[in-house]
Parts: structure tokens; C-alpha cells; sequence
């Protein structure tokens, strides 16, 4: 069978999918933990039911609770997230006493649009996207990256010789490959490229 599938980086690293099939919904999970990762927000609690995803977290410098929800799958074939999806989300917000929401799927209908600026939730989508400062941004790599070479070295290097993770022209550690390529990254202002280095060094960074 002959496939339509296109699949190409944008000149700002972003992935972009055309025709096949669609995206896996695990991507949307990881753009949450992204998200939370440089907004630098506390999980508190994740739960899973079905095609949906729910991120309990909190800005750690406040007592807001906020609900990240990811919809993995549309109940459509489209992948279109519906009104009544959102209003689902909107009664969960106002019962259990939430201060923002954030809903992360496919795509949305239009209506769907209007409910979310309506009841002040923020959407995102394969089209909407968070704005990331560069700077915002690398500094939660450099954050993560510190984490993983104490956890996995015991200290942080001080010095670039200092990391045995690069000996002879070779990588030995996932940490320092994508540490490496992030810094390169940052030199482009490429901000896709840095969100899925990121997304590495937390997956990484999963026990």
C-alpha cells in the first residue's frame, strides 16, 4: 500500500506530520512535561484514564493548583477536540477549586476555541504553541542537565574535561550528547530543537 506520509523539519526543528497517520498522543504528554519542566511547575499528581492525562501542578513559588489535561486521542477520527471536551474540563476546574487550566490535544474545533477564551483555559495544540523564551528555555536544560550529573556522576563538572562523557571524538553519556546539542542549538535560536532536547534529558530523568 502506497503511503501519503510526509514527515519533514521546519526551519525552526519543529516536526511537522503531513497526511498518514496520526500523531502519537505520547508526544502531547511530553509537550505537557515540557511545558511544566520550563514554566518550572511542581507535579504534584498524574493520572491516566483512558485517552485522557491528567497533570496536577503548582508554580513553585505559589500555592496555585493548576491542571495540565492532555487528550491522546480525539473521540473523533479527526483527532478534533470537541466543546463538550472542554466543558468537561471547565466543571473539573470549578468542583476541585483549580486556578488555571492548560488543554493539550490534536486540535481543536472552533467552537471548542471560543469555549477555552471564554472560561480563560489555555489551549495547545499541533498549531498552538506555548511561547518559550531561548533563554527560558535552556536554562531548564541546564537545570535538568545539572540533576542528571549528580545523579548519575555524583557531581557536576566543573570544567568541560572534567565530564567523561565525551572522551576521544566519543559520546558515552546521553546526558552530554544532548547537553552538547542543545548548546549548538541555542547558537541557532532553534526552539524546537531545544524543546525536544529537553523532553530527552526528562525522560532521561524518569526513574
Amino acid at each position: 500500500m502506497k503511503s501519503n506520509v510526509i514527515i519533514r523539519l521546519n526551519v525552526f526543528g519543529v516536526l511537522v506530520v503531513r497526511g498518514g497517520n496520526k500523531v502519537s498522543g505520547e508526544e502531547f504528554v511530553k509537550k505537557a512535561e515540557v511545558i511544566s519542566a520550563v514554566r518550572d511547575y511542581e507535579n504534584r499528581r498524574t493520572r491516566r484514564k483512558g485517552r485522557i492525562v491528567d497533570f496536577t501542578v503548582s508554580p513553585s513559588e505559589s500555592d496555585d493548583k493548576i491542571l495540565i489535561r492532555v487528550i491522546t486521542e480525539g473521540k473523533s477520527k479527526s483527532g478534533y477536540v470537541g466543546v463538550d471536551t472542554v466543558r468537561e474540563m471547565n466543571d473539573i476546574l470549578e468542583k476541585r477549586n483549580y486556578d488555571k487550566g492548560i488543554l493539550i490535544g490534536k486540535r481543536f474545533t472552533e467552537a471548542a476555541k471560543s469555549e477555552m477564551v471564554s472560561e480563560n483555559i489555555e489551549a495547545i495544540s499541533e498549531r498552538i504553541t506555548p511561547h518559550f523564551k531561548l533563554e527560558r528555555l535552556y536554562s531548564a536544560i541546564d537545570s535538568c542537565v545539572r540533576n542528571l550529573c549528580r545523579a548519575k556522576c555524583g557531581r557536576v563538572p566543573i570544567k568541560e574535561s572534567d565530564c567523561k562523557g565525551y572522551v576521544d571524538s566519543h559520546y558515552s553519556c546521553d546526558v552530554r550528547l544532548t547537553s552538547d546539542n542543545a548548546s549548538f542549538h541555542l547558537e541557532q535560536g532553534w526552539i524546537g530543537f531545544l524543546e525536544r532536547d529537553l523532553a530527552k534529558l526528562l525522560a532521561i530523568e524518569k526513574p
